[in-house]
């Protein structure tokens, strides 16, 4: 199991996710968890300011923060689909304006 280390109960949490212009976005944790970046900044075994606050900042603003809160929900809803079965395509739903700003984000994210 990729994300053994939390309790079950741990993983009902929820995560405040916050953009550099200070706009707030909430999900559970095992969405904020398919992000590399994140899962490190909420790891309990170590004490982050981000796991004990449960607020993990992000230096994006806040159109592309959300619209990377919005992939890991969609990655999250997807992760067990058959490999046989179709997957609406994303990429539809990213604005060209912001879609270099997203690339980037997703890259430091690791997502």
């Amino acid at each position: 199991m990729l994300y053994s280390t939390m309790t079950s109960s741990s993983q009902d949490d929820w995560i405040r996710i916050s953009s550099r212009d200070g706009f707030s976005f909430v999900v559970k944790r095992n969405v904020a968890l398919h992000s590399g970046t994140l899962r490190s900044m909420l790891d309990e075994r170590h004490s982050f300011a981000e796991a004990v606050q449960k607020v993990c900042p992000i230096d994006e603003r806040a159109a592309v923060t959300e619209k990377f809160v919005e992939y890991l929900a969609f990655k999250a809803t997807y992760e067990n689909v058959p490999p046989n079965e179709e997957l609406p395509d994303f990429s539809e739903r990213v604005a060209p304006e912001i879609a270099l700003e997203l690339l980037s984000a997703a890259d430091y994210l690791e997502t």
